[in-house]
C-alpha cells in the first residue's frame, strides 16, 4: 500500500542544509498496524507528514496504492488526504463551536456528500466509538478520551484505507490510552491500515511492527505484540 523509495527531506537553515530524513526506504502492506518510534528530532513527524501527503519529499518517490504522489500539486494532495487517509492527532483538533456530530460530518462536507447521508454516517461512526449519548455535546463538555473518540470517528467516517495517528494518547491517562489503542486494534482487525507515531513503548506494543528512527534514518524494524500495563 505504501512504498517509500529513497525519501529525503531537507531544509535550508541560513547557508546550511539540514537533512531531516535521509534516504528512507519503507514498505507498509495493506492491513498492517505499524508504529513509528524515535527520540525527539529523529524525523518521525516529518516522515508521517510525507506519508499523510501533508508535505512532499525533497528527493525520492512515494507510492500510495501504486500511484506516485511525490510530485502531486497541493490540490491533488488535498484530494488524496480527503479520500484515502484519516488523521488522528494528540490535541484532537475538534472545532469548539461544533457538536461531536457536526465535527464528524466535516470531512464529508469537503467530499460533497449530502446532508442526510452525512448525518447518518456520522451517527454510525460515533456509535461505533461508543458515543451515541454524546453526539450533541460540544467538545468542552467531553472528557479527553471522548474527544479522541470523536476524532477517531471523524477519521474513519470517509472509510479511508489508511489512518495516521500522531501521538494519539499523549494527552490521555493510562487507562484511557489503553481503550483508545484497543479501538485502533479493532479498526485494524476490520482491515484498516494503521500507522501510529509515538514515543511510548506501551503504545507501540499494540502494533504488529515497530519502525525505529534515529537522526533521520531507519535503524530497525521488528515484530512486536502487547499492550499497556
Amino acid at each position: 500500500m505504501i512504498s517509500l523509495e529513497g525519501i529525503t527531506k531537507s531544509y535550508e537553515v541560513g547557508k546550511e542544509k539540514i537533512d531531516v530524513l535521509k534516504n528512507i526506504d519503507l514498505y507498509v502492506e495493506s492491513g498492517e498496524f505499524t508504529a513509528i518510534m524515535g527520540p525527539s528530532g529523529s524525523g518521525k513527524s516529518t516522515l508521517m507528514n510525507i506519508i499523510g501527503c501533508l508535505d512532499k519529499p525533497t528527493k525520492g518517490r512515494y507510492f500510495l496504492d501504486g500511484v506516485d504522489v511525490s510530485e502531486y500539486k497541493e490540490v491533488e494532495l488535498a484530494r488524496v488526504r480527503n479520500t484515502s487517509i484519516g488523521f488522528v492527532f494528540q490535541q484532537f483538533h475538534l472545532l469548539p463551536r461544533l457538536t461531536a456530530l457536526k465535527n464528524v460530518e466535516l470531512p464529508m462536507i469537503y467530499k460533497g456528500i449530502g446532508k442526510r447521508e452525512r448525518q447518518e454516517r456520522a451517527e454510525e461512526a460515533l456509535r461505533k466509538m461508543g458515543l451515541e449519548d454524546r453526539m450533541d455535546h460540544l467538545p468542552n463538555a467531553l472528557s479527553g478520551g471522548q474527544k479522541q473518540r470523536v476524532a477517531i470517528a471523524r477519521a474513519i467516517v470517509n472509510e479511508p484505507k489508511l489512518i495516521l495517528a500522531d501521538e494519539p494518547t499523549g494527552a490521555l491517562d493510562t487507562k484511557t490510552s489503553q481503550s483508545i489503542m484497543e479501538l485502533f486494534s479493532r479498526l485494524n482487525d476490520e482491515g484498516t491500515t494503521i500507522i501510529v507515531v509515538t514515543h511510548e513503548p506501551e503504545v507501540a506494543a499494540f502494533a504488529r511492527r515497530i519502525i525505529m528512527l534515529r537522526d533521520g534514518e531507519i535503524v530497525t524494524g521488528e515484530q512486536y505484540s502487547g499492550g499497556l500495563g
